[in-house]
């Protein structure tokens, strides 16, 4: 459907039943359980669980539902990590549940941590 149709009111059409679905994510996930903090530009924070974690970006369980585009910094230990880390990210989708973020421009430090997160859950 164009852009245009759908910034007039128009429903885009349902997938028919037993479609495939392709991934668009360009870097693989793995499920972690951490508790994070999200810091917002205006010095304001909430408290979230992170639930995956990839080299792009993190799902993150939380109550709060901060709008599209918002930008924050994840606060967290990742697992294999000794350390708290800060991930600058932004919100790129929300749920009532949590939201789904993508990271800016990580550091040799923060990017190592999440190659660990993975070394951590390979069975």
């Amino acid at each position: 459907m164009a852009f245009q149709e759908r910034a007039r009111g128009a429903r885009p059409q349902r997938r028919p039943a037993g479609a495939t679905v392709h991934e668009k994510r360009v870097h693989a996930r793995v499920p972690i359980d951490v508790e994070v903090v999200c810091e917002l530009g205006d010095g304001s924070h909430f408290p979230g669980v992170a639930k995956d974690v990839s080299l792009g970006g993190m799902y993150i369980e939380c109550a709060e539902n901060p709008q599209f585009g918002t930008d924050v910094v994840v606060v967290g230990t990742l697992p294999g990590s000794k350390a708290a880390m800060r991930f600058p990210a932004i919100v790129r989708w929300c749920k009532p549940d949590g939201i789904g973020v993508q990271f800016g421009l990580l550091g040799a430090r923060e990017t190592h941590a999440i190659t660990e997160a993975f070394k951590q859950r390979r069975p």
